[in-house]
């Protein structure tokens, strides 16, 4: 079970089965509402002025691997050195789109950016073929066991850089059905690439474009990064995809008093 009791003062309250977990939030300006609540927590991530940080940890049991269900896909859980988790609640909705959008055809999907594998799991679960690419072997590794945990198999692992493998996708002249993407702010591939969703996001988006099938159904880009929003998102795609359905929008979790938490932006272009 995962759910966000409470947001405030640039953080964020959330419960992982029996655990209450603080994180930073940097789009909760306003003031928590359940004040009381914030002092129940069994793990703190601070977050240093570098952009790295470490957690505070109030129960030991909380370093072993948790396991929460999200529609009916289950997830493992930890306590990362970047403060993550290793699942983006906000990106709840978009999975549920998705699997209705597929709802068992043999769809050819490429996810990038992929991480533990949301998206690459809830296409798999509808019935589509899909390639998952992330520059992060352990990551992979992870979105793998999580595969093997909800009986998945119809996942191609794949560690490389983003750029580097749809490079290599052209040459194989490979064609997808459906594509999936959502970028850092920042990062490195393996062998050292560096990733600026400034400089990079538009250059890549075109050469996706050669990547369509004759039946492409539908590509979803979604970002956290600062100057993104879903009208840019959309904008974007619309130079890309042409006609069609775009839905775009602030990607929220809601807490226990029903207020959203912004929590980065999407847009998914459907080819009706």
């Amino acid at each position: 079970m995962y759910k966000l009791v409470d947001s405030g003062s640039f953080e964020k309250l959330e419960q992982i089965g029996r655990f209450r977990i603080r994180r930073p939030a940097a789009s909760a300006t306003w003031t928590p509402k359940l004040k009381k609540e914030w002092d129940k927590t069994d793990a703190t991530f601070i977050r240093g002025k570098d952009g790295d940080g470490e957690w505070k940890i109030q129960n030991p049991d909380i370093k072993n691997p948790l396991t929460v269900d999200v529609g009916s896909i289950k997830f493992t859980l930890k306590l990362t050195s970047f403060g993550h988790l290793g699942i983006f609640p906000e990106q709840e909705k978009n999975w549920l789109q998705m699997r209705e959008l597929i709802n068992g055809r043999k769809l050819k999907v490429l996810n990038l950016f992929a991480y533990t594998g949301g998206s690459s799991l809830f296409c798999a679960q509808a019935g589509a073929e899909v390639v998952h690419v992330d520059a992060s072997k352990g990551t992979v590794k992870w979105a793998s066991d999580n595969a093997k945990e909800n009986n998945i198999d119809t996942i191609r692992w794949i560690v490389d850089d983003a750029n580097v493998f749809i490079e290599k996708e052209l040459r194989r002249g490979n064609k997808y059905d459906g594509i999936i993407l959502d970028p850092p702010s920042y990062g490195r591939g393996p062998d050292k690439q560096i990733w600026k969703i400034e400089t990079h996001l538009t250059p890549m988006l075109q050469k996706i474009q050669k990547l369509f099938s004759n039946h492409f159904s539908f590509l979803l880009l979604s970002c956290h990064s600062q100057g993104y929003t879903p009208i840019s998102l959309k904008n974007q795609l619309e130079d890309l995809c042409g006609k069609g359905e775009y839905i775009s929008e602030e990607m929220v979790v809601f807490d226990q008093q029903n207020r959203p938490l912004p929590s980065g932006c999407s847009c998914l272009f459907v080819n009706r």
